[in-house]
């Protein structure tokens, strides 16, 4: 987003500074609405493109251009979710969320301006985000914008174009499926161990290891978007994931995996020919692996990149 000087080509708009300071919180809001780091940058730029379509004077009379943008990022994002169900209908396998890196592991061919990065705590873990998209649009931008964002429900239900008693109703409806279907992950330290073992079985085509590191009925999915090869239906119990697994270290016997923090937490990039051709989060609860995600769609490694 490059800034506007005035119009006489004297001092930058001495508002600029506190309205381009907003961009952070929208790219991290929008990143927790969508869960595609690519639709949230789009979003951030319309809502810039139009607070700049209007005149000064219609700027001026805003009160409150923070929450201004905030408000309109937040429709964007809604009428977005409402298509986004559409859109995935014809999505070639399974859709998982655009995986981030930690803020100090981005390594695409630039270094990104701190505005673009995404704050990484629970609330971007993989598990977290999967189940966010098992919920209405309406109940995920009132949960995020209230519990995340600690947004009050009136501002929340002028976004939402609700009351503020329906969007408290729609937050606590949220809260429940969050409740209900995301166990509590083993803590960081325990799940790095659990990843690296897991790493290292695999790269021994280990299959009884990996079967030990999977919990009984864990579940696995891969997310190619019919760009590239990908498992498309979901793997269901450990010896069938740790089985495929298998079949692919001795079919790519080439491809080497790296430690990385995924979304927050503990998670696996592969590599093949040096490029990264695969990012893997996985969810650790007590000493077992229960949920596999695997994003192979080049269109979502972008952060990943390293050329």
């Amino acid at each position: 987003m490059t800034t506007r000087p005035e119009p006489d080509g004297g001092e930058l708009d001495p508002g600029l500074s506190a309205i381009m300071s907003e961009r952070r919180q929208l790219i991290n809001l929008a990143y927790r609405l969508l869960g595609s780091l690519a639709d949230a940058e789009d979003v951030v730029q319309e809502t810039y493109t139009r607070w700049y379509a209007m005149s000064r004077a219609q700027q001026g009379a805003i009160e409150s251009p923070g929450a201004w943008l905030t408000k309109v990022a937040g429709r964007i994002c809604l009428d977005l979710l409402r298509s986004a169900r559409v859109r995935r209908e014809s999505y070639v396998g399974a859709w998982i969320p655009e995986p981030v890196p930690d803020r100090s592991e981005w390594i695409s061919g630039r270094s990104p301006d701190p505005a673009d990065r995404v704050t990484l705590d629970e609330s971007v873990s993989m598990a977290f985000l999967v189940v966010l998209e098992e919920m209405t649009p309406a109940e995920r931008v009132a949960f995020v914008l209230h519990d995340v964002f600690r947004y009050p429900f009136t501002e929340v239900a002028e976004i939402v174009g609700r009351t503020p008693g329906a969007c408290r109703q729609l937050a606590s409806s949220a809260r429940r499926r969050i409740r209900d279907s995301a166990p509590a992950q083993a803590p960081a330290a325990r799940s790095a161990e659990i990843v690296r073992s897991f790493k290292q079985a695999w790269a021994a085509k280990d299959i009884e290891a990996l079967v030990a590191l999977l919990d009984p009925e864990a579940t696995g999915l891969a997310d190619g978007g019919g760009l590239v090869s990908a498992v498309l239906d979901p793997l269901n119990g450990a010896r069938e994931i740790a089985r495929v697994l298998v079949e692919l270290a001795t079919l790519v016997p080439d491809l080497a995996f790296r430690e990385r923090t995924v979304n927050g937490r503990p998670g696996l990039v592969a590599h093949l020919d040096g490029a990264t051709v695969a990012v893997i989060a996985l969810e650790v609860v007590g000493d077992r692996i229960t949920q596999l995600w695997a994003v192979r769609n080049p269109e979502k490694l972008r952060p990943w990149t390293e050329n």
